[in-house]
């Protein structure tokens, strides 16, 4: 429902933060990982999850839509919450995390306080197949300009292409032209759409 919010930072703690936007104060839940790379200024913006339970909604925020998408596969285990999801992405990254996952790595998942052996190994059956499917493990290592992929992943799920199929092939584009700009970019990607 909400995607992201942009707006002015009014108060920022480790584990929520709250962002002004159009004259209204969101109480957004972060993880230890998006409080650190928050910028102490004034503009912030944050990749949103909305949560709502019988009684209860809730407004996660995170730095990157890659941290976003992690805690939702995360949320949908049984017997893994919103707050266990944060707390395992305050104690690891994003990349980690997906790491774990993908090499059957149970003793590092039941090193975060309040997983153990039968939830690690329940993340890991659940998702490892969902982690491979959704992020190529050479994907997620390489850093790309994330605005001009941002705007162009955008601009593609707009036009009605799925982000799975759009987000391979401009990862796919950056790699062999790092400095290409947005317009040559989705040019190429429709071109191998």
């Amino acid at each position: 429902m909400i995607t992201h919010i942009s707006g002015k930072l009014v108060e920022k703690n480790p584990t929520y933060v709250i962002v002004e936007a159009g004259g209204i104060g969101y109480y957004i839940h972060i993880s230890l990982q998006t409080y650190a790379e928050i910028p102490d200024v004034e503009a912030v913006k944050l990749y949103t999850y909305f949560h709502v339970r019988e009684d209860a909604q809730s407004l996660y925020g995170f730095s990157t839509q890659m941290e976003r998408e992690v805690f939702k596969l995360l949320i949908s285990v049984s017997g893994v919450g919103t707050a266990t999801a944060r707390i395992m992405l305050s104690s690891l990254n994003s990349k980690e995390i997906q790491q774990a996952i993908t090499q059957d790595d149970a003793a590092l998942l039941k090193s975060i306080k309040g997983i153990g052996a039968k939830t690690a190994q329940r993340i890991i059956i659940e998702l490892r197949d969902k982690m491979l499917k959704t992020y190529d493990m050479d994907e997620i290592s390489s850093p790309t300009d994330n605005t001009i992929k941002e705007e162009a992943l955008s601009a593609l799920d707009v036009l009605g292409f799925s982000r799975k199929q759009t987000q391979r092939i401009v990862d796919k584009i950056l790699r062999e032209n790092p400095s290409m700009d947005i317009e040559g970019l989705i040019k190429n990607a429709l071109k191998n759409l």
